[in-house]
């Protein structure tokens, strides 16, 4: 136990200080995606600070350093800029897609600078979508340490017992993976389908998904409101807006903002 300890402790602590792998900073840049980061790293394409690197797990603050792809510099953003999009059904949350399915980038036209997406949202699933160009602030607001919460409205078959939203809160197990929701409540229920409301604090894949299949009420329909203090409000699908840094401290309390980082474009 005290090993174990020591490792998350460590691992904790790696976060804290806005490290990440060579390979996931790439492809947390929208440089890369993470196969293809792989294979520059290895095939020695990749230099940080002027030296190459062949190890894709070799971890790097990327704000911190200068990466280069065959000798060549990315043009950096100049100020850190986050936006909210309300993404839409039917859309992929990835820069590009082999399958040639719409990507959110399909949404942000001429948007100048190049930010990535906090999290995903699947195909089916709409609603609230940050994307940041700010790396070490998307890791913390992902990393589960930083409690985060993520509210999200929700549609399932059948009716929806005050008892099985408790068993919600309380977790279930699938495939060998606790999953549990912060908060469920029942806002509409009818034989046909419910109307959920459901709070979590981490983000794993399909989790409210697998978690509602898992006591027989499987999801039609999926949208995410808020995330932390920012909250959709009245953005129409396929839109999105500026986040101010004003509004960025006051929604992320806990982050440790400081001036030079937080000069979010108007």
């Amino acid at each position: 136990m005290a090993t174990t300890a020591r490792a998350a402790f460590a691992r904790t602590l790696r976060r804290a200080k806005g490290t990440v792998s060579l390979e996931r900073a790439l492809s947390k840049l929208g440089l890369a995606s993470r196969s293809e980061a792989r294979a520059l790293i290895l095939h020695g394409r990749v230099s940080v600070d002027g030296r190459t690197l062949t190890n894709p797990s070799t971890r790097i603050v990327p704000e911190r350093v200068t990466i280069a792809i065959d000798g060549t510099t990315p043009q950096r953003a100049t100020a850190p800029l986050t936006i909210v999009l309300h993404k839409p059904r039917g859309y992929v949350t990835t820069r590009s897609d082999p399958e040639g399915r719409k990507t959110i980038y399909d949404l942000l036209g001429d948007l100048p600078e190049r930010v990535i997406p906090v999290g995903r949202l699947d195909l089916a699933t709409s609603g609230l979508l940050i994307l940041t160009n700010d790396t070490q602030f998307g890791n913390w607001l992902t990393d589960p340490a930083s409690d985060i919460p993520r509210v999200y409205l929700v549609t399932v078959k059948g009716a929806v017992t005050d008892d099985v939203a408790t068993r919600l809160m309380k977790g279930v197990t699938v495939g060998g993976e606790r999953l549990v929701a912060a908060d469920a409540s029942v806002r509409k229920r009818s034989t046909r389908e419910s109307h959920l409301t459901i709070t979590l604090t981490e983000g794993k894949n399909r989790e409210i998904r697998r978690l509602l299949d898992a006591v027989d009420h499987p999801v039609t329909q999926l949208r995410r409101v808020q995330f932390g203090g920012l909250e959709l409000g009245t953005l129409a699908p396929g839109k999105w807006r500026r986040v101010s840094a004003e509004e960025l401290r006051a929604a992320f309390p806990d982050y440790p903002f400081d001036s030079s980082r937080t000069r979010t474009r108007a």
